[in-house]
């Protein structure tokens, strides 16, 4: 239990539809473990009637109610990285953030801790994923973080895809700026089908497959035997696209250890404690397990 003189944190997490976030539980159970004061809000976009245009006025507000920082997600990552008075290198490269610190001196400072989630997940499941082309599909906050991810990695090319082809091609620009020409390609809808033709793996980093929805991001038929399949949705954790990438022999990822990888360094830059990211990841799998049997009894 926190002492009465132990700091006290006030978080949360801007976006719209996240209702069912299992942020909160995940960053205060770890707070609690290190004997922290944490609490951890939501602020549902959809849930407020808000449209994305009025997170910027939400996030003056937590500034000014004293909050120590939020998360950011979905529709507002790229949008409100310009309303930030500083951006870290990786988030400034990604055009992105997912984490916001207020610092003592009121400042707002942009971080993006999805890269870094998506590429220790990828790391741990699949070690050994081929990555001499790999496609992206979604060029919005999470598409641009795991793009920048993949190259990091040492991906010989990335070819992104996006159904807004000037939004593909702003990010291959942005991308090029910091890796070369040749290492990163953008396209439209269709070159989507070429693209996976010469890919080793997929990344599908869209809201496609996020429950309700649970849709497929693309036609089934454009994968293929042998390419490995990496999905950033968690809820579900088994979406329609990696059921159907398994049932062909992919090797696949789902979303999990990228929320939970993201949120343990989040966890960091809130409290400055450094997280068990292993004992996060094994809560997420208990918040997640029921319906996770559902996901395998659906797909038996």
């Amino acid at each position: 239990m926190a002492g009465l003189n132990e700091p006290s944190f006030v978080t949360g997490l801007i976006g719209a539809g996240i209702g069912a976030s299992l942020s909160p539980a995940l960053h205060e159970r770890e707070a609690e473990r290190h004997g922290l004061r944490l609490v951890y809000q939501l602020i549902d976009l959809s849930a407020l009637g808000l449209s994305a245009a009025e997170a910027p006025a939400l996030l003056r507000s937590a500034r000014r109610l004293g909050f120590t920082g939020l998360n950011v997600t979905h529709p507002c990552k790229q949008l409100l990285a310009g309303h930030l008075d500083q951006l870290t290198d990786e988030a400034r490269a990604i055009g992105a953030v997912n984490t916001v610190i207020f610092g003592v001196d009121g400042r707002a400072t942009g971080h993006n801790t999805d890269w870094l989630g998506f590429a220790r997940g990828l790391e741990r499941e699949l070690p050994d994923a081929p990555k001499r082309v790999v496609a992206v599909l979604g060029a919005g906050g999470a598409g641009s973080a795991v793009t920048y991810a993949m190259l990091r990695l040492g991906a010989e090319h990335v070819i992104v895809s996006d159904t807004d082809q000037a939004r593909a091609e702003a990010l291959t620009a942005r991308m090029r700026g910091l890796f070369g020409e040749a290492r990163i390609s953008g396209t439209g809808p269709a070159g989507l089908a070429s693209g996976l033709a010469a890919a080793d793996g997929l990344i599908h980093a869209t809201p496609v497959g996020m429950a309700p929805d649970h849709g497929m991001p693309l036609a089934p038929e454009l994968l293929r035997p042998g390419q490995w399949v990496a999905d950033v949705v968690y809820s579900p954790l088994n979406t329609s696209l990696l059921r159907h990438a398994r049932a062909l022999g992919c090797p696949a990822l789902a979303g999990g250890g990228m929320l939970v990888y993201q949120a343990a360094e989040a966890f960091r830059l809130f409290t400055g404690v450094e997280p068990d990211a292993e004992r996060m990841l094994r809560h997420f799998e208990a918040l997640i397990s029921p319906s996770l049997r559902h996901d395998r009894a659906g797909a038996s």
